[in-house]
């Protein structure tokens, strides 16, 4: 019996939308996540990512403090583990794993899947 995507999850994902600056040498692009875990993310840009390539990655993420809503810039290293093309489109999915992130940053973003777990069961 072969598992499922899923199941072979170490972390949990969920469909949250935030905004992505991903670099690298060559190019800048802004797009923002369909998905996330405190491993990765799940995009849509609008040209092909060869995997295996290193990334810079900028995410803004929504925060409460005091009941304020501020955004907090995580920044960290990633890379690209899948790329796939949009039927009739010219945008690709990628897949991105974060090498490189500090633990207090992993933690800002578990948090946030936790909760949004949490209010979404």
């Amino acid at each position: 019996m072969i598992a499922s995507a899923k199941e072979r999850r170490l972390n949990s994902r969920v469909e949250s939308n935030i905004p992505l600056k991903i670099s690298c040498e060559d190019f800048d692009l802004v797009t923002e996540s369909k998905n996330l875990s405190s491993s990765g993310a799940y995009c849509t840009v609008g040209q092909y990512l060869e995997p295996m390539t290193k990334l810079k990655i900028q995410l803004l993420f929504p925060i409460k403090k005091k009941n304020k809503l501020t955004a907090k810039k995580i920044s960290c290293h990633g890379v690209v583990v899948r790329t796939q093309a949009q039927e009739e489109q010219k945008n690709f999915n990628v897949a991105i794993y974060f090498n490189d992130i500090q633990e207090k940053d992993r933690k800002i973003i578990s948090d946030h899947v936790e909760n949004f777990l949490r209010e979404n069961s």
